[in-house]
């Protein structure tokens, strides 16, 4: 789960999908299951909805619309553990570079350095 209206399906064998929510599942994190519904019966076939039983405080199965499943690449399941804060990215990018405001220098005037004591 990546968050309440997106969510991360592995269908085995290096299958992996994200399925977006038409809106928010509320108490998705702590349900006991999920499951798929479809008009078709097969296990192929079109998803219509995502039902859930949450523990919330919320009676009963809850049925949120599937607004999309997309299959991901192995960078885009990784692209999508980052974007939502599952997974640190692998290059830490270092931080720009800013001015720092230091001290001026000064030229010396090589006639004030003369020791005209003769010394």
């Amino acid at each position: 789960m990546l968050d309440e209206s997106n969510l991360l399906l592995d269908a085995g064998g290096r299958r992996k999908y994200h399925v977006t929510l038409q809106r928010r599942a509320y108490g998705l994190n702590s349900a006991w299951n999920i499951r798929f519904d479809t008009v078709t019966g097969r296990v192929c076939g079109k998803f219509d909805s995502l039902v859930y039983q949450s523990h919330h405080g919320i009676s009963g199965e809850m049925s949120v619309p599937i607004a999309m499943v997309r299959k991901l690449t192995p960078e885009d399941y990784d692209d999508l553990l980052i974007k939502f804060g599952k997974k640190d990215p692998e290059i830490i990018q270092a931080p720009a570079p800013h001015d720092v405001k230091g001290a001026d220098v000064e030229e010396l005037d090589p006639a004030a350095t003369d020791d005209s004591s003769g010394n």
